[in-house]
């Protein structure tokens, strides 16, 4: 499986910490930002949701400060469903109920190891197809409205 990763200037350590991770058992794109310079993290979030949206057997993982900045912007990206993930309990939930293809994680207010179980769970995790009507409700209004 394929993973793109990116982050802003405040999670880029987070992020080159879970990309060293995470190569040993998947193929990592980083989609940058590279340094701590200050970055807008709309840029990031949107490049990477436009690969993800059209690489439908990919996962997105983006790291800012909160997370929050990131999921709000990248779920504007026709094809998402980003959730923002900041224990392990929920983020097998992400998967099995709402397919999500893009978490977003806190460099700020999660440690590497916490951040690195939340990835563990969500990908351990399979989607349950008992919700996929919520989901094409989901999709029906984007096309209609997006």
């Amino acid at each position: 499986m394929k993973i793109y990763i990116a982050n802003d200037h405040a999670g880029l350590e987070m992020k080159n910490a879970i990309s060293t991770y995470l190569k040993t058992k998947y193929e990592i794109v980083n989609l940058g930002t590279n340094t701590k310079d200050s970055v807008d993290y709309p840029d990031y979030a949107f490049k990477l949701g436009e690969i993800v949206a059209k690489d439908k057997d990919s996962i997105g993982i983006l790291i800012c400060g909160t997370g929050f900045g990131m999921c709000l912007a990248v779920n504007k990206v026709k094809g998402i469903r980003a959730v923002n993930l900041v224990d392990v309990n929920t983020a097998p939930l992400a998967k099995q109920h709402n397919n999500a293809n893009v978490i977003c994680l806190s460099a700020r207010f999660s440690s590497f190891e916490n951040n690195q179980a939340i990835i563990e769970a969500f990908m351990d995790a399979q989607f349950e197809t008992r919700h996929q009507q919520r989901l094409d409700k989901v999709t029906k209004y984007e096309r209609e409205h997006g």
